[in-house]
This record gives structure tokens, C-alpha cells and sequence, in this order.
């Protein structure tokens, strides 16, 4: 099952803060508003999201449609897919997206230790 683009999207509680703390690990922001308080960082092939004030924990993220560096692909599983998919192997998901819809959408699925994931299309 390919998921597409991963990222660490970080619940933080001072963005300058934290983004200054992840350049010293040689990470540049690449996306994302300030102003808006979330912010996109890649080193290399990893990408971390850091937002202040959105969400409570971290979230593991997955970006079908996307590669690694968010530019589109020709061919990806859609969410909606992925989703079926994962509830036919008994995956009990947070939210859900509109299985009858298409384009972006997005659905959640928590681990057996409330980690969310994140399944996230913008495509």
C-alpha cells in the first residue's frame, strides 16, 4: 500500500522557537506561514511540520498524490482507496473522508497508543 509523502507533523508551542531549534539539525523551511503559525521544514528527504496552537499531538502524516518533496505525482492510490482498504483490514478510523467525493480529502487512524496518522491528499 503506498501512502505517499511522510512527514512528522510536530505540535509545538513556540514556532520561532522550535524552527530555530530544527536549523541547527541543518533543516530550511521550505512551505508553510509564519503568520499563520505552522511551518515546513526539509532536511534532505525529511520533512517535519511544526504548528503552534493546531492540534495537541504530534501527528505522523502521509501524503498520497505527493512525493517527497510535495510536487504532484503522475499515478497514486487516492485516499478514499486507502481508506477502504484499511477498514477492510479491520483499522477502525478517528474521522473518515467522503467516499464519495474526489480530490483532496483526508482521514484519520489512531494506533494502538493513540497516535493519530494522518492521511492527508491535497491533489
Amino acid at each position: 500500500m503506498e501512502l505517499g509523502a511522510f512527514s512528522v507533523s510536530l505540535a509545538v508551542k513556540d514556532l520561532g522557537a522550535s524552527r530555530d531549534f530544527y536549523e541547527n539539525f541543518g533543516f530550511e523551511v521550505v512551505g508553510g506561514d509564519a503568520s499563520q503559525n505552522w511551518q515546513i521544514l526539509r532536511n534532505g528527504d525529511h520533512t517535519i511540520g511544526l504548528f503552534q496552537g493546531m492540534f495537541e499531538q504530534n501527528i505522523l502524516t502521509f501524503n498520497p498524490g505527493w512525493d517527497k518533496h510535495a510536487q504532484p505525482l503522475d499515478s497514486f492510490t487516492d485516499v478514499r482507496e486507502l481508506q477502504r482498504r484499511l477498514k477492510a483490514s479491520g483499522v477502525v478510523l478517528h474521522t473518515e473522508a467522503d467516499e464519495s467525493g474526489t480530490g483532496p480529502a483526508s482521514f484519520v487512524a489512531l494506533d494502538p497508543d493513540g497516535n493519530p496518522i494522518l492521511v492527508d491528499q491535497h491533489v
